[in-house]
Parts: structure tokens; C-alpha cells; sequence
């Protein structure tokens, strides 16, 4: 348009253009989600598990995806968080994947407690198989609190026979028994009747938010650390669950039975039977989740500083562990660890070797450098491009690294 066109059409539909300016400003300067009542929009593609058609073809031109990639997001957050990461997956692997993002659990939601979300996600992912029957894989990418949603949700979900009916919903008590042979094999190692690929977690407080320098926003305070301890109360039941307070029924802390299967909530053997754990953390920069809880490892195995590299595609990527053999653990000696354990730091080493279990590949990512690092805990997730495109290298690691 020439500029005298342009300076017309500003003319005649007078503050309409403004109008439109402010509306495309606005989407930078949301409102925080802790004040919305509601959850977000889906975050992707049309209802929040679509896929983008390579080419702009229309979908009968392509294969339907058959792997099916959950994202949940992390306290006071929503599906929207996981837009960019979830247009790059369908953008690399258009007829490989079907990306949802979780929307059960968002805003002031995150405050119920990693086992009330846990089995939310665990129906929504049930919902989303149901519809979707060419379905043949699944993967789950949580971001800080999602992580923990997502090895409660698996623990569910685990050889789980989805085909199952309650006697109520058939009219008949007898469909209810589908306990048979040729069902148990076929649903051996499975979640929610699907083959599991990858579990990958982005700065998720795996051991919890307790023990010294977990919270790096407090400093390594005692004061403050005792402080947070008491007021966790704040983010209702997940806070018990974070700091490690909870004791229902007398039994351990929540995160505590999680690195065991307990009863039903198989969250051990869930998580063994994905063929790649990953853990991505922040080596600095997170205020909110320490590199140890993170990256599930003591003190003294974090990398040093001198060891960091880094490369020209991923430049945020600074050290990459290769997954070890799993250390075999003695079972009534980890159960009795579990069980009774009398300190934060024995509970902290028995989270340590019941996870260790798994063969962790560990990815430490570093924003040092950038100019988004204060926001290290989002940027690594790219929350919000506007603010946090710096780790995108990062998504893009998750993405080509990515177990198809």
C-alpha cells in the first residue's frame, strides 16, 4: 500500500487501527495466570492436540501420526506454555507425531496435589487414546511440576487395560472381568496400551523443593529456607507434597513413595519402561529449582564449571551425560530407606538411589550469557517467545534427540 493509501485508510476507519495495534500489543503483556479464573485456550494447533499438515496439505495427503507426545505444564501454568515447543514437534515430524498439551491442570489447579493432578492427566490422556485408535506410541514432556504430574500419571496408566468397562456403564457385572492371558501380554510394559518412547523432564524438582539450596531463590538461607518450609501451605496440598510435609494416612511423603511402585500406581515400573529418561536442568539462573533436584544427583556429582562445551547449534546446551548403566539397588534396603527414613537428607539420597534406577540421560543447559537468564526457570521451556526465545536451542535438542 503507498503511504498516501495507507495515511487514507488510517483516516477513514479512524480508531479502528489503533484499536487493532493495542489488541497486538496486549498479547505481550498478558495478565499473570495466577489471576485468571479459567485455563488458557488449548495451546496448539486447534483443541490442543492437532497437527500442523506439512506443506499446507490437507491431511488425507499425509500418514496419521501414531506417537503420541503428552506436555504437561508446571505450577500456576497452563496448555499455552508448550506452544513453541509444540509447533516445532509437529513442524519436524508431521506425520510422525501427535503433540497434546495437557489442559486438566492449570492455574490455581496446580495448587490440588501431585496425585489429584496426577489422575487428572492420567483421564485426559485416557480421553485422548479413546478418540484416537491408530495410536501406537507415547512420550511425556513435563516442565518443572508437570515432570512430577507426569510419574504420578504413568503410575496409573501403567499395563493399564483401557478397554475396561465399569460394570454400571455396560449393564452387565460380568464385561467388567477382562483380566484374561492374551490381555495381560499385550498390555505387558505399556502405557495406556501404548509403547513408551521417551520421558523428558525440564527443570522438575524431582527430589523435592526441601533440602538446603533446593529453592536457589533463597540463597542457601536456613532462615528462609525454614521460612518457605512453613508457609508452603500457600500452594495448598502440592506445597505438603514439594517440601516433603506430607503424611497421609502415616505413610511416607509422596515423592518419597514414588520411587517404589505402591500397590496399584506401578510409578517405578512406569517409568522403567520407557525406552529414554531425560532430564534437562538449569546449571544457573533458576531461582526457583535447584540443578541438584533437577538433575537428580548429590552435590558432588554435578559437572564442573571447566567441563561445560559448547556447541554451535545448541549454544545454551553445556554438558550432556550419557545415560549410565541403572544401579541396581538391594529392594528391602531402599524399602526400609523409604519407609522410615528419619532426616530431610536420608529422604533426599533414598529419592537419589530409588530414581537412579532408571538410566537418566542428563542435559545441563546454561543461560549465563543471556539476556534472559533471570527467567532461566521459563526460558528453558520457552514459556513465552516474546520474553524467553533464548532457549529455543534448547527445545530444539529435545527435538532431535527425540525417540521417534
Amino acid at each position: 500500500m503507498a503511504p498516501g493509501a495507507r495515511g487514507r485508510g488510517e483516516a477513514v476507519e479512524g480508531g479502528k487501527l489503533s484499536r487493532r495495534k493495542g489488541r497486538r500489543y496486549s498479547a505481550y503483556l498478558r495478565r499473570p495466570s495466577c489471576f485468571k479464573p479459567a485455563c488458557d485456550p488449548p495451546a496448539v494447533v486447534d483443541g490442543g492436540d492437532q497437527r500442523v499438515d506439512k506443506g499446507g496439505g490437507r491431511e488425507g495427503e499425509q500418514r496419521i501420526p501414531t506417537h503420541l507426545v503428552v506436555m504437561a505444564n508446571g505450577i500456576i501454568g497452563s496448555a499455552a506454555n508448550w506452544r513453541f515447543a509444540a509447533k516445532q514437534f509437529v513442524k519436524k515430524y508431521p506425520e510422525d507425531v501427535f503433540v497434546h498439551c495437557s489442559e486438566c491442570n492449570c492455574s490455581t489447579l496446580t495448587f490440588d496435589g501431585v496425585d489429584v493432578m496426577g489422575e487428572r492427566l492420567a483421564e485426559e490422556v485416557i480421553s485422548v487414546v479413546a478418540r484416537r485408535p491408530e495410536l501406537e506410541k507415547i512420550s511425556f514432556v513435563g516442565h518443572s511440576l508437570g515432570g512430577l504430574i507426569a510419574r504420578y500419571a504413568i503410575g496409573i496408566l501403567y499395563e493399564k487395560d483401557l478397554s475396561t468397562k465399569c460394570p454400571e456403564e455396560n449393564g452387565d457385572s460380568k464385561t467388567y472381568t477382562s483380566g484374561t492371558q492374551h490381555v495381560e501380554e499385550k498390555l505387558k510394559g505399556k502405557i495406556a496400551g501404548l509403547e513408551p518412547m521417551n520421558f523428558i523432564t525440564f527443570a522438575t524438582p524431582h527430589l523435592g523443593s526441601r533440602l538446603h539450596k533446593q529453592i536457589p531463590i533463597l540463597r542457601g538461607s536456613y532462615a528462609l529456607e525454614k521460612m518457605a518450609y512453613h508457609i508452603s501451605w500457600i500452594i495448598g496440598r502440592t506445597g505438603k507434597h514439594l517440601f516433603l510435609k506430607d503424611k497421609d494416612e502415616g505413610k511416607p511423603p509422596l515423592l518419597l513413595r514414588m520411587v517404589n511402585d505402591c500397590g496399584d500406581l506401578k510409578f517405578m515400573s512406569a517409568l522403567q519402561s520407557f525406552k529414554r529418561c531425560v532430564a534437562y536442568s538449569n546449571a544457573c539462573y533458576d531461582f526457583i529449582v535447584g540443578w541438584k533436584t533437577s538433575s537428580i544427583r548429590r552435590q558432588d556429582e554435578l559437572p564442573k564449571r571447566e567441563s561445560f562445551t559448547k556447541s554451535g547449534e545448541y549454544p545454551h546446551v553445556v554438558y550432556v551425560e550419557k545415560p549410565k548403566t541403572a544401579i541396581v539397588q538391594q529392594e528391602d534396603i531402599l524399602e526400609t530407606m523409604v519407609s522410615q527414613p528419619k532426616t530431610a537428607s536420608e529422604m533426599e539420597e533414598a529419592m537419589i538411589k530409588g530414581l537412579t534406577r532408571v538410566p537418566w540421560e542428563r542435559v545441563d543447559v546454561s543461560f549465563r550469557k543471556s539476556k534472559q537468564r533471570i527467567f532461566a526457570h521459563s526460558t528453558i521451556q520457552v514459556k513465552t517467545h516474546f520474553i524467553n526465545s533464548d532457549g529455543a536451542d534448547v527445545i530444539f535438542h529435545m527435538i532431535d534427540n527425540f525417540l521417534l
